[in-house]
């Protein structure tokens, strides 16, 4: 069915929950209010399902062949959205894993969930054989590295568990260093308020002005952590042809990007995570990459950003524009500014101008 591991463990309220409550309190979820108000869920799985007695974790590879270059004008997406969203792949072959099961057991109840329920699925998989949690709060495999996706299938019945991976991180603290923004505040503890991943695809409204300079060139997540972790060096590729590169999704050229409309946007990222991030998230992204490339060719698609329909996209546009710094930068923020609207892109405006001479 493609997994190329899975973990099974005893279901009960989760251990440690403690450490969810804290997090969420201390506010490092963001927006993303769901977490949150589904917190009661993500500690007891029996209030997902009533019965629950066994948690099976499913692990399927994405690693995929692509070069990546340093080029200022090119966006970088992160790997796991390089081929089609994996929500509806790996989800179908949860369900057949579940209709497997109930072939053998008639009669179980069962949920099977794929990053959309409210399960904590790296917790589970740390308690099992998969692998353990490593400090960058991924998921790691001895055999693999951490370029996989996990699902979770929940049964009401009584399997033999696992003994659980130890945590093999030893005293390495790589993917802390690696981190652009400084997410990963503490071992295994990131704060999403800082993390690109966050940045470029929950968060709905303003990135914060002292962290887009950090963002680069990634339009659509970040691997930072990732690409240093000494496991991934026995990484694999995958089998999945549904996971290999989509044309166009490796170092897009960002000018054109900018230039996307909704109906546009929808049809180049049908089947792809891409379209999490949403339009005006995603152009967002793009003209501040443009803005960190340090280059004049990124001064003509940002003025055409200036008169997108989005005032995200206007703000973000004008605080590119202001980190370019040309004559023409300037002339078109000035410009802008006399017909603009907006006060949070007049804000913009009037920060990048500041520094105009």
């Amino acid at each position: 069915m493609g997994f190329f591991r899975t973990g099974i463990v005893p279901a009960g309220p989760l251990p440690d929950s403690g450490r969810l409550d804290e997090w969420l309190h201390s506010g490092m979820h963001g927006r993303m209010s769901y977490l949150e108000r589904q917190a009661a869920k993500r500690r007891d799985p029996s209030l997902l399902l009533e019965g629950v007695r066994t948690i099976v974790v499913a692990a399927m590879n994405y690693h995929a062949d692509g070069k990546l270059t340093p080029e200022p004008l090119r966006g970088r997406i992160s790997r796991y959205a390089w081929g089609e969203d994996y929500h509806r792949l790996v989800k179908s072959r949860l369900d057949r894993l579940l209709g497997f099961i109930r072939g053998r057991a008639p009669g179980t109840k069962g949920l099977a969930y794929v990053d959309t329920g409210p399960v904590m699925e790296k917790s589970w998989a740390a308690l099992s054989s998969l692998g353990w949690l490593g400090k960058n709060a991924n998921v790691i495999t001895r055999g693999q590295g951490s370029w996989f996706f996990l699902g979770v299938i929940l049964v009401d019945l009584d399997l033999a568990p696992d003994i659980p991976q130890r945590d093999l991180c030893g005293t390495c603290s790589r993917c802390i260093r690696a981190c652009p923004t400084g997410a990963i505040v503490a071992p295994y503890i990131v704060d999403a308020r800082r993390c690109i991943s966050y940045l470029t695809i929950e968060l709905r409204g303003a990135i914060p002005r002292s962290l887009r300079p950090l963002v680069g060139n990634r339009v659509f997540g970040c691997d930072d952590c990732q690409e240093v972790c000494p496991w991934n060096r026995f990484a694999v590729r995958t089998s999945e042809r549904e996971f290999v590169p989509a044309p166009g999704i490796l170092m897009p050229e960002l000018a054109p990007l900018v230039k996307l409309n909704r109906e546009e946007f929808e049809r180049r990222f049908s089947s792809s995570s891409v379209r999490r991030a949403r339009r005006d998230g995603f152009v967002r992204n793009v003209v501040v990459a443009l803005g960190n490339s340090g280059r004049a060719e990124a001064a003509a698609p940002l003025v055409e950003a200036l008169n997108d329909d989005s005032p995200l996209v206007r703000l973000h546009a004008a605080w590119a524009l202001g980190r370019l710094g040309t004559g023409e930068a300037y002339a078109a923020l000035r410009a802008a500014g006399a017909r603009e609207s907006d006060p949070g892109v007049l804000a913009e405006i009037a920060a990048a101008l500041a520094s105009s001479p």
